[in-house]
């Protein structure tokens, strides 16, 4: 019968060999093991017996680098109550109360090994990235607009962040509405006036910022003016290069880590605002920064002093001057029943270009090339645009900007606007009920007034208020009749076609509609005019296609 001794009865019988003279080498290689591990055998019998010859743990027994328990829980419970900390912070962190200094890879075996994170291998940095920094503060702002803010209503809010490259010290946290213009730079003035004014700024491409990628021409935006006038150099990234600004993004990132989602969404705006306040406290004063070896970013910033003061544009310094930010929206502030809302209405002065086609806003005013190079001073609100020359109005469109295009208007520099060029009128409305013939014709003291010839046969009022005389139909629909139609459609020359959109004058008679209008093309050598051509309706787009000769 065979019986399979184990690992100790095998050692205690190499002993007792050695013991009864058989030679040390020989019971090595008989039992498959070194001539040390034999006279181990022999002293851990000797000192111990038979059960020295036992297996024995290597773990150590004591280390001189080994962390005490009350310094490991120590390190759990700053863990528990910030989960946000990482092993870097929670070493200074550490240090700072007075629990004696540990390393970072300590506490991340601690954390693991309590199941306090997850572990996982080390992202390998990219070479490619080109890591600077301006060497004294107020020598850059990054500045950008970062959403993800809600108030309890649903209605999501912008915050506007402005930091300093050298300190990372958080200069904007500014909660708007809306971040258009006016708000931003609002938000960038009251920065600087109690920082200063830095050398530089660096911003995104957004429209905001700057207007290089406006079509169809670039325009200096407010922003843009502002560091114009200030000095300021405005720097913009590249396309699709989040990581020039790095240093902002990541405070969007412990925004939202530590502010956000933690204590949104906020009762109102205000709150909103004091809450960004406290946090931008925090930040500055009590907030470690990684990249400053655990420095405070108050402890290197310094604000600036300017021999020179701030100028600020008129537009955005009266809009500061009656309130920062709108009220919270309540039926106080209201209009009431019936009350009418005053427009919004901007001038701006413009060249008129070699081709006679200028463009305000978005909405295209022809004037043709005889009045090139001339100054010409735009009225424009909700309603009606004006061209004015010398003083004297000489073309009237309606408008077609809205409340969006005014602002981008005004944050171009365009001033608020007086009162409107058109005749106030006594005030008295005049109405008067003609029939319309078949041509789409009504007479009106001896004229013939085109009101459309899709209401032939039907029985209309004229309404003449002032300047302004309107149709008003059995179904109380009013359209204006001065005879106007956006036109669009193609455009061919040269046997190249291409989209064309234009507004134009428009004639009735002899039971067709025909159109009489000068073309803009885009070049001073052409003088291209449509011929009378046909068209299906007289709404406010007819659509058409004409070939163009030269005349």
């Amino acid at each position: 019968m065979l019986w399979e001794l184990s690992v100790t009865e095998q050692r205690y019988r190499a002993v007792l060999e050695v013991l009864a003279g058989v030679p040390v080498t020989e019971v090595a290689e008989r039992y498959g093991v070194s001539r040390q591990s034999v006279h181990a055998w022999l002293r851990h019998y000797r000192d111990e017996g038979p059960p020295g010859l036992e297996d024995r743990g290597h773990k150590v027994h004591a280390h001189p680098w080994q962390i005490p328990a009350e310094l490991e829980s120590a390190v759990c419970e700053l863990r528990r109550a910030h989960r946000k900390w990482g092993p870097k912070r929670l070493v200074f962190e550490m240090g700072r109360r007075g629990h004696g200094v540990v390393t970072r890879s300590t506490v991340y075996r601690v954390l693991v090994r309590n199941q306090l994170i997850e572990p996982r291998s080390r992202r390998r940095r990219r070479q490619d990235y080109t890591r600077w920094e301006r060497p004294v503060p107020m020598q850059l702002w990054q500045l950008d607009v970062t959403a993800s803010a809600f108030l309890t209503g649903g209605t999501e809010v912008k915050i506007v962040t402005g930091i300093d490259d050298h300190s990372r010290y958080c200069v904007i946290a500014r909660a708007v509405r809306r971040a258009t213009a006016r708000p931003v730079c609002r938000a960038f003035v009251e920065a600087m006036t109690v920082y200063g004014v830095p050398e530089e700024v660096l911003t995104d491409n957004g429209t905001v910022f700057t207007g290089r990628f406006i079509k169809p021409r670039p325009a200096e935006v407010l922003f843009e003016r502002i560091c114009r006038e200030n000095g300021i150099t405005a720097r913009r990234t590249r396309p699709r290069s989040p990581t020039t600004t790095g240093k902002i993004e990541r405070l969007h990132q412990s925004l939202q880590d530590e502010l956000l989602d933690v204590h949104g969404p906020f009762a109102s705006l205000a709150a909103l605002q004091a809450a960004l306040d406290a946090w931008r406290e925090e930040y500055n004063t009590d907030r470690p920064h990684q990249s400053l070896d655990m420095a405070f970013p108050a402890s290197r910033f310094a604000p600036a002093v300017s021999p020179l003061p701030l100028r600020v544009p008129s537009q955005l310094a009266t809009a500061s001057a009656q309130q920062a930010e709108r009220p919270e929206p309540s039926s106080a502030g209201l209009p009431a029943a019936g009350q009418e809302v005053p427009l919004v209405a901007v001038e701006a002065d413009r060249v008129v270009p070699p081709s006679g086609n200028l463009w305000v806003g978005g909405q295209q005013v022809w004037l043709g090339p005889a009045l090139a190079d001339k100054k010409v001073t735009i009225w424009v609100d909700e309603t009606s645009l004006h061209v004015l020359l010398d003083g004297a109005r000489i073309k009237t469109l309606p408008s077609r900007l809205g409340v969006a295009e005014l602002a981008r208007l005004a944050s171009a520099g365009a001033r608020p606007a007086g009162p409107s060029p058109l005749l106030a009128g006594t005030g008295t409305a005049i109405e008067i009920e003609r029939t319309v013939n078949a041509t789409g014709l009504a007479g009106l003291a001896g004229a013939q007034v085109s009101v459309g010839y899709q209401l032939a046969g039907q029985r209309v009022t004229l309404r003449m208020d002032g300047t302004q005389m309107a149709v008003i139909t059995s179904d109380d629909g009013i359209q204006p009749a001065d005879g106007g139609a956006r036109v669009t459609g193609s455009l061919t020359v040269r046997g190249r076609t291409r989209p064309l959109s234009f507004d134009a004058k428009v004639s009735a008679a002899a039971g067709e509609v025909r159109l009489d209008a000068e073309v803009p093309v885009n070049r001073a050598d052409f003088g291209l005019t449509y011929s009378p051509l046909r068209m299906a309706s007289l709404d406010n787009t007819v659509t058409i296609h004409a070939v163009l000769t030269r005349q």
